[in-house]
Order: structure tokens, then sequence, then C-alpha cells
């Protein structure tokens, strides 16, 4: 058959040249380019409304706007079945595809980086059932996380995840990144809570694992293997998630820190004195709170500005049991003398608000020019002296400020070199740096963010070399023809 090839606009062709600016030595596969009778038959199998050929800018770039393809068409399927049509026709005519959620990523795993169509979870947004005796929620992948939430606590559980984007993110892409967030230390990774999933294949099959069972041990558990691939093995389509109680005893202080070290007795002491309670342990430096105090509005509860910030949430269900534990920490830390000074929050509207001076970072910082993304796991001691190896290494580059924060209970920390624009000599300090120094202390180059297509090729300094080859391995067995998620996540480039 012959295949009418859809011309690309001007404004294609510039976000083109845009990509290739950024990764040069990256060049499109061997897919095919959509014709009229592929978007004749999307059209056929999910309707007008979910076909869409304007207005994507949404869709081709990320929120940062530091990763843009050139998408001409976005697909919405509204069930499992329409789905599963569409990636048996995109498998057949050899069309990539690019799974979209709430298109929150950090490391350009959700955006096309070409003209690959652009698959959108956003029309498969029910919530199907909720299990108030067993504590589980089945939903479709494109049901926002605050949603999913609010509807839970209607029945007196939370669900087992919380972030800043949780107003924009799907908890089908939250499953497809293994999203991390701020209550790891309490809840665990999010896959511990996933009891059962549905996935459709490229070739369209739909595996179904649906299952509300805290238990079932009868082989192997195939979903872990999507949670966290970023689309590039098949679509998660629904999720059965075991919830935890709503705490309804919920309380935070701040401290303010002279050193990252004091940061870290300050954890020690909370995980000491609060046990089974903490439900977030998180810190900030001085430029994460002027930025949100200067640019977001935000007024910090203490008094003066400090070179670190600690803040320590608990969680319980005895508000004078837990309001005791945290009045003997807050006690503790002083008499440790790492602290100059803190504050309990005496309501929860100050609570909500001391947590949203973390939460805000990252829209914080963004004004301040281009920001260099990193999320990496180090050994707790060692968390910020990568961040002062950053900054020497780019002392020789005007206007740069380097602003780091992170989930300190579970090593995790994200910091963001930023330049007046972007810089390639910059970038060129950076990486591999950074990615060689946290091999060096045998962390991970991507705690919670996922590989995307900007770490895609450093992969190699968190895997074994035979374990990317049984990554490469598992990808031809799920998807031989290649077209789900192409460049993101394993190396492109040896």
């Amino acid at each position: 058959m012959i295949r009418q090839i859809v011309k690309l606009s001007p404004l294609c062709a510039q976000c083109c040249r845009h990509g290739s600016k950024l990764y040069p030595d990256l060049n499109r596969g061997e897919y095919s380019r959509i014709s009229d009778v592929d978007l004749n038959t999307f059209t056929s199998i999910v309707g007008s409304n979910g076909v869409k050929t304007e207005e994507l800018e949404h869709y081709n770039s990320d929120w940062l706007n530091t990763v843009s393809g050139f998408t001409e068409l976005v697909v919405s399927p509204k069930t499992v079945d329409e789905l599963s049509a569409v990636l048996k026709h995109c498998n057949s005519q050899r069309l990539a595809v690019v799974p979209q959620g709430g298109n929150t990523g950090l490391v350009g795993g959700s955006n096309p980086v070409f003209d690959e169509i652009v698959l959108s979870l956003e029309r498969m947004n029910g919530i199907t059932h909720i299990d108030p005796d067993a504590g589980v929620v089945e939903c479709e992948a494109g049901v926002i996380l605050q949603t999913l939430s609010d509807k839970v606590a209607e029945h007196g559980y939370t669900v087992p995840l919380d972030l800043g984007a949780r107003g924009s993110c799907f908890i089908g892409g939250n499953l497809a990144t293994h999203a991390g967030g701020l209550r790891v230390i309490r809840y665990g990774q999010l896959r511990a809570s996933v009891l059962g999933m549905r996935v459709v294949l490229p070739s369209g099959q739909i595996l179904d694992g649906r299952s509300n069972m805290r238990k079932d041990n009868t082989g192997y558990d195939i979903k872990q293997l999507f949670i966290g691939s970023e689309g590039t093995l098949g679509v998660i389509s629904d999720v059965s998630l075991l919830l935890p109680q709503t705490p309804v005893s919920v309380n935070t202080a701040l401290f303010g820190c002279q050193s990252f070290e004091d940061v870290v007795k300050c954890y020690r002491i909370s995980r000491q004195y609060l046990g089974e309670i903490v439900s977030a342990c998180e810190f900030m430096d001085s430029l994460c709170m002027t930025s949100v105090q200067d640019n977001l509005g935000l007024a910090s509860p203490l008094e003066d500005n400090h070179n670190f910030y600690f803040l320590v949430e608990t969680s319980g269900m005895n508000n004078d049991h837990d309001m005791e534990k945290l009045e003997n920490c807050i006690e503790a830390v002083f008499e440790a003398g790492c602290a100059d000074d803190g504050v309990m929050a005496a309501s929860q509207d100050q609570a909500r608000h001391m947590m949203s001076l973390r939460e805000n970072v990252a829209p914080a910082l963004k004004p301040l020019g281009y920001n260099y993304k990193y999320d990496v796991s180090l050994p707790i001691k060692d968390m910020y002296s990568l961040v002062e190896s950053v900054q020497q290494v780019l002392s020789s580059v005007p206007g740069t400020l380097v602003a780091a924060y992170g989930h300190v209970g579970d090593g995790d920390l994200h910091f963001n070199p930023i330049t007046p624009k972007y810089d390639p000599k910059a970038l060129s300090l950076i990486e591999p740096f950074v990615y060689e120094e946290v091999a060096r202390m045998r962390g991970s180059i991507s705690a919670e963010h996922g590989m995307g297509l900007k770490k895609a090729n450093y992969l190699k300094y968190s895997k074994d070399p035979g374990l990317i080859e049984l990554m490469r391995t598992l990808k031809d067995v799920f998807d031989p023809q290649g077209i789900m998620n192409p460049y993101k996540l394993l190396p492109w480039k040896d």
C-alpha cells in the first residue's frame, strides 16, 4: 500500500532543529510517518473527540520547556479495548508511540522527540471500585492523583503516594515512572502497594493482572516489569492499589540549621524520637527558601534566614500521643545543638503551609534561569557533598547558581544547577561528572524521576552491562518493533 506522508508544519521543523541542537547524535528511527489512512483508522477507533491535530504544544513540550518534539497527532482512547486497537494498528504500521499521562515529568520521558504519536491517557480516568473492607481501590491510569486521593478519603483512606504535582499527574504515569514523592519513608516505594494491574502490549494484547488480593504467590510477578518501565514495554491501563488509613493527626515542625551535617543530626533524632509516626523528613538550602519567598510570595515561619532547613512531619491516629512525641523530639534537637531555630505548626493550615514551602521549590526556581534537573540517591551523610562538588566544577561559569533540596529520609537528593540561559559549556561540566560521582558513591543516578531521554545514555553508571543487556532483551520480547516510547530509558548512544 502506498502511504501518504503528512507534511510537517514550519513550527514542527523549528522544533526539530531545537531537538537536533540538544541531541545532535540522535537520529529519527526507521518508523513510518502518519498517513490519512492512519488518521481515519484512529478516528474510527476512538471517535473524533479522541483525535487531536491542532493546539498540541502542551503534548509536545515538557513543563520546563527543555524537551520538545513535533508530533502532529494525539490519540486519546476512552476504553481498554480502544487502547488495544490503537496500539495494534501502530504496531502493524510501525508507527512510533509516546504514552503520556499528566506530562509532569522532568527527564523528557513523556514527550515526543521527533514526530511520534502521543497516546494520551487523559480520557481513561474512571475510579471503578473501592473496597472499604480490604482498603483497595481500582482505577484507570488517567486518574489525577489528587482526584484519587480525594475520592478514597471519603472512605477513610489515603493514597500511599504524595508529591507536589498531585493536581496534574496521573496515577498511570506515577506507576510507569515509579514516582517516589514525600512519604516513601512512611509507606515505602509505590510498587509495594500495587496489588494488580492491567497492561496493553504494543501488539494490542491485553494482559489482565488485576487483583484485590494482598497475597498472590502464583509465579512470576509480571506487573513489576511495567512499574518503572516508562512506557517502553506497554501501556498501563488499570491498577489496583492497597490503601493505608487516613491519619487523623498530622503535625509538622520546621528547623533552621547551619550545616547539612546538622540536618542529618536532626533526621537521626527525628527517627529516634518519632519512630513509627514519621511520615516525611525533608530538607532544602537557603536558595530554595529565598526563591519560594521571593518568587511565590510564601512566607517562612522562621524569623531569620538559615543555610539549611529541615522539615519533619508526623502522621498518626492519636494527636495527644503524637504531639508529646514531637515535643520531645524538638527538645532533643535543641539540646543537641543542631538547629538554631525551629517552630511547630499550631494548626493544620500552618502545617500545610510549612509543607508547601518544600513542595513549591521546583516552580520557585524556574524563574531564576535554565534549570538542569538532577534527582539522585546517595548515602544520607554524603548527599550535600555532591552539591558542593558541582558548585566547584561550575565556578568558572558566570552567573551560575546551585539549589539543593530533597527527601533526606530516603537519601533522595534533588539539585538544580541554574544558568541565566541554556549553556552547553555548563552542561558539559555537569555531565557526566555528576553521574561519575554518584557511581563512585554507589548511589543511583535516578532516585524517582526515571531515565527518560535526558538520562538514557548514562544508564551504565547505575546498571551493570549484563543488566542493561537483559533489559534490552526484555524490550525486544515485549516490543519487537521498537515502537514504544523510543529513545527513552535505554541508551541510544554507545
